[in-house]
């Protein structure tokens, strides 16, 4: 699977909360200032080439849509990310992370019970 460019993952964002949308309405969900169109239009035309977004056309107008699951796309981004970055080794990311983003004690039981959960099913 491809990457997206960050520009291009800020607008399937978009994407992906609106599940369909026109261009005028990508360019709405943008804060201001907004994007021009013709910034929309190449974006959207590269995801196009890198399979990420379909369209219907409807009339002059084409209404895009996600090829790709937002879970999907970050599965396969956080297992190149473990694999590049941190040999390979989930419990080298999982100690990085726990220990990089300060979380609190609060947060850290809440990824135990999430852990927990993952190894009672399997089970």
């Amino acid at each position: 699977m491809m990457k997206l460019s960050r520009a291009e993952e800020e607008l399937m964002n978009h994407l992906w909360r609106l599940k369909r949308a026109f261009m005028k309405d990508l360019i709405e969900s943008y804060p201001d200032p907004k994007p021009a169109s013709t910034t929309i239009s190449t974006l959207l035309k590269r995801m196009q080439d890198k399979d990420f977004v379909g369209y219907e056309a409807s009339g002059k107008l084409r209404e895009y849509y996600p090829m790709v699951t937002k879970e999907n796309y970050f599965s396969k981004h956080l297992k190149g990310l473990i694999k590049n970055f941190f040999n390979d080794s989930p419990a080298q990311f999982a100690s990085f992370f726990t220990k990089k983003t300060e979380l609190s004690e609060e947060e850290l039981l809440h990824l135990k019970s999430i852990i927990d959960d993952q190894l009672n099913q399997k089970k």
